[in-house]
C-alpha cells in the first residue's frame, strides 16, 4: 500500500512501540533514509540493536523510553510514523491527537496506527483511510498543512 505513495529513499521514519523492530527492518529493506525506534523495554531494545547490527542496518537509532514521554519531548519531524501499541493500551486514542498536536510529521507525512476494530478514527481531522484485517486495523492519517 505504501509503495505507491511514498519515496522510501527519502523517508525519515519513527516506529513507536517498536517491539521486535520488524516495521523498521522492513522500512530499511525498502531504503528508508533514517530510522528511529522507540521502545521502553530494555530487553527488546537490546534485541533490536543486535538484530539491526546483524542485518547491517547502520541508519537505525533506538531510544529506550516510554512513547508518551518521547512524544512530549520530541522536537524532530518525520515523514512516516508507525505506532503498533499493545491492544490493551487504554489511552490509544491519545496517540493520533498527540502526533498532530506536537506536529511530529513533515508536510504530507504519513502516520499509520495499528489497532483493533473497537477503535474508530474516521472522524479524526487527519484521517485518510483504513485497512481492516479482522482483529487488526491499520488507520492512516496524513499531515496536509501548508
Amino acid at each position: 500500500m505504501l509503495q505507491h505513495h511514498l519515496n522510501f529513499s527519502e523517508l525519515i521514519t519513527l516506529d513507536l512501540f517498536g517491539g521486535t523492530g520488524s516495521i523498521s527492518y522492513e522500512l530499511a529493506s525498502r531504503g528508508a533514509k533514517e530510522l528511529t525506534i522507540v521502545e521502553k523495554d530494555t530487553a527488546m531494545c537490546e534485541f533490536i540493536k543486535k538484530t539491526a547490527a546483524g542485518l547491517k542496518i547502520e541508519n537505525l537509532k533506538t531510544i529506550r523510553m516510554d512513547v508518551f514521554k518521547f512524544i512530549e519531548q520530541c522536537t524532530e519531524k518525520y515523514d512516516f510514523i508507525f505506532a503498533g501499541p499493545p491492544y490493551a493500551l487504554t489511552n490509544i486514542n491519545e496517540i493520533p491527537e498527540l502526533i498532530f498536536e506536537k506536529k511530529l510529521l513533515n508536510k504530507n507525512g504519513w502516520f499509520v496506527l495499528e489497532h483493533t476494530p473497537r477503535n474508530d478514527y474516521k472522524t479524526f481531522p487527519y484521517y485518510k483511510s483504513e485497512r481492516n484485517y479482522g482483529t487488526t486495523v491499520f488507520s492512516t492519517f496524513i499531515e496536509q498543512r501548508d
